[in-house]
């Protein structure tokens, strides 16, 4: 079983990324489920219920979450309503939304997919460990694809998690940082690795996304900034693995990094170019 994994869709270039270059590998692929993470699919922050329905069109069939899943209150609804979408499962059980899902695919196959954020660097939320330790003594022992999305910051704490998974999780693919990492492996116990799958986004021509001016002058005045999504040449990053259903092991893992078509800024009376 094939199952694509894709980084941060940031913005508007992220969404053309995602709607010009998935059909295009979900015919040429042919994977099973394509999961990935949405929390900066609108504006370059957050997420609303337009923007989700765009990316899953698109041939998403999961999406996860971050710190910054909460932004827009208007997509709690859809956080509470449509179980294709799930945010990080270690934060205040109030939160709108749910943590992990069994999804069904259209053979019947199920896969479980879990969504954690790190506590290095970031917002106070509770522990993933035990977090995800509570998650998986709930999955039906005969849903053997159990794949994990966990969005840190610290490359420390995310090869930690890898190792405290390996034989129990499927994959472990991180998010939230932006620069896709060149450590993507299969650990000793058959559990998929990449330390950040990368974004979905203006990548060549921004800070992680978003234009660089207002970060640089962030960076050399300490001041507050507003950070504008970023134009440009698109770029889909992301991570093709295979696996034994039967074991849930992984077999085979390769990167994945597509050119996509370049995003103008409406504002400059310019169109997308191919």
């Amino acid at each position: 079983m094939r199952i694509v994994f894709l980084g941060d869709i940031v913005g508007r270039p992220g969404r053309a990324a995602i709607k010009t270059k998935l059909p295009l590998l979900r015919e040429k692929l042919r994977p099973s489920a394509v999961i990935a993470n949405v929390e900066n699919a609108a504006g370059g922050i957050g997420t609303t219920r337009e923007t989700l329905r765009e990316i899953l069109g698109a041939g998403v069939d999961i999406a996860t979450g971050g710190n910054h899943t909460w932004r827009n209150q208007e997509f709690y609804t859809a956080l509470d309503e449509n179980r294709r979408v799930i945010r990080p499962a270690n934060v205040h059980p109030a939160s709108p939304g749910h943590g992990h899902v069994i999804h069904e695919l259209p053979d019947g196959a199920r896969i479980a997919v879990i969504n954690l954020l790190g506590r290095s660097f970031m917002d106070p939320c509770d522990c993933p460990f035990r977090a995800v330790d509570a998650i998986l003594e709930t999955i039906p022992a005969e849903v053997t694809l159990r794949f994990v999305d966990f969005h840190a910051e610290a490359t420390s704490e995310k090869r930690a998690m890898g190792h405290y998974l390996d034989g129990r999780a499927s994959a472990l693919v991180g998010t939230h940082t932006h620069a896709q990492t060149a450590d993507a492996a299969i650990f000793p116990k058959g559990m998929a690795y990449i330390t950040d799958l990368g974004m979905c986004g203006a990548e060549r021509e921004s800070v992680l996304g978003m234009e660089p001016g207002g970060i640089v002058r962030r960076f050399l005045t300490g001041l507050p900034a507003r950070f504008k999504p970023a134009t440009g040449e698109g770029l889909l990053n992301g991570l093709l693995a295979e696996f034994d259903p039967a074991s849930g092991r992984a077999l085979d893992i390769a990167i994945l990094r597509e050119r996509a078509p370049r995003v103008v800024d409406p504002a400059s009376g310019g169109a997308a170019s191919p």
